[in-house]
């Protein structure tokens, strides 16, 4: 039997890097020097078995929600996986976007669910369409997936939408499942989490895209009391507790949130505004999904890669090969550049 993995984490981890990085995902790195924290508080261990309460209830606090629903995970990639993990059997059916985040079908694959799509379009700006959805279920459909905002294009999804979307998965006895880790680089008039939109919607987030904070691994599910229950079990099998200074410095970074996160932002709008020289950039996110207008991006990658010192995530990992994904807000400076040189690959290549 060949081995399971994910091909883009894969070029993520091995082929993505070059001078002029435009293939990030999330913002640059929080510096530890600028979180407040005496780091002599520090310790190796502490009572974390299901979630280290002051965790907990900060993410709870953040999320409107109560801690009982929260469920901590390593990451939102390992949230999505255990979400699905406990609300999917194999051969169960599920229903997700198109284009989608790798991750979100390699997790639906390897518990063995029964994988669908529905499409959203460049020409609707990547909306959600819930009549699409609705023609799409079916009654063995247990579990529609969807991001917001949309990755790759940082489509934004209003609330009415996915209420629509959560009545659609009540009424054939399913659940929504919203993978949210872009939501909070809605830098203004931010939206509330789908949450509490009703019981049948399951929220993932982290602290990794938006906050720069990907190494303290702080992610986490919102879910009914009874199915984060089951999370927590589930979560038996693959971890006895979480890392403790991870868990600490998480809490303090939850009480700097609005700092931190306005510091993303002022790189993050800086190179949304060098993108407006180019092309349309979308007014949210960290991410933008450019259409080169051929088949296959491949060959354009490679020269853009071997000629301009520039990298760009390629649109065969978003199941759309004639795209690129850009990414914003980690170096001002080097994203000037980088956008300069592939927006001057792109024209030549046109003429």
């Amino acid at each position: 039997m060949p081995y399971k993995y994910s091909p883009y984490m894969h070029w993520a981890k091995t082929q993505s890097r070059a001078r002029y990085n435009l293939a990030t995902s999330g913002v640059g790195g929080y510096p530890l020097r600028e979180l407040p924290f005496d780091c002599s508080q520090l310790e190796i261990n502490g009572e974390n078995s299901y979630g280290y309460l002051p965790l907990k209830q900060a993410i709870a606090a953040h999320a409107g929600a109560d801690p009982d629903s929260v469920v901590m995970a390593a990451g939102t990639s390992f949230a999505n996986y255990l979400a699905m993990a406990a609300i999917l059997d194999p051969g169960d059916e599920v229903l997700i976007e198109q284009p989608a985040y790798g991750l979100l079908i390699d997790a639906a694959q390897y518990i063995g669910a029964a994988v669908k799509r529905f499409p959203r379009t460049g020409e609707s700006g990547w909306a959600l369409d819930p009549a699409l959805i609705r023609r799409s279920v079916t009654a063995k459909t247990k579990l529609i997936v969807v991001t917001n905002l949309h990755n790759p294009s940082s489509a934004l999804a209003p609330e009415s939408t996915l209420r629509e979307i959560a009545d659609i998965a009540r009424s054939i006895g399913a659940r929504l499942l919203v993978d949210e880790v872009y939501l909070d680089a809605v830098y203004e008039n931010t939206p509330r989490t789908s949450f509490h939109i009703g019981p049948e919607v399951v929220i993932t987030n982290s602290l990794t895209k938006v906050y720069g904070l990907s190494g303290l691994r702080c992610g986490w599910i919102l879910a009914e009391p009874g199915l984060a229950r089951a999370m927590w079990q589930l979560n038996n099998l693959f971890a006895a507790t979480p890392v403790h200074p991870g868990e600490l410095l998480s809490v303090q970074a939850f009480a700097n949130l609005d700092r931190i996160r306005e510091r993303a932002r002022r790189i993050v709008e800086a190179d949304r505004a060098v993108l407006r020289r180019y092309a349309p950039a979308p007014p949210h996110g960290t991410t933008m999904f450019l259409d080169l207008g051929v088949p296959d991006a491949e060959p354009f990658l490679e020269r853009l890669r071997a000629e301009y010192e520039t990298s760009a995530v390629p649109g065969k990992f978003f199941e759309m090969p004639g795209h690129i994904r850009i990414g914003m807000g980690v170096d001002h400076e080097r994203f000037t550049e980088g956008a300069k040189r592939l927006f001057a690959l792109a024209a030549q290549a046109q003429r």
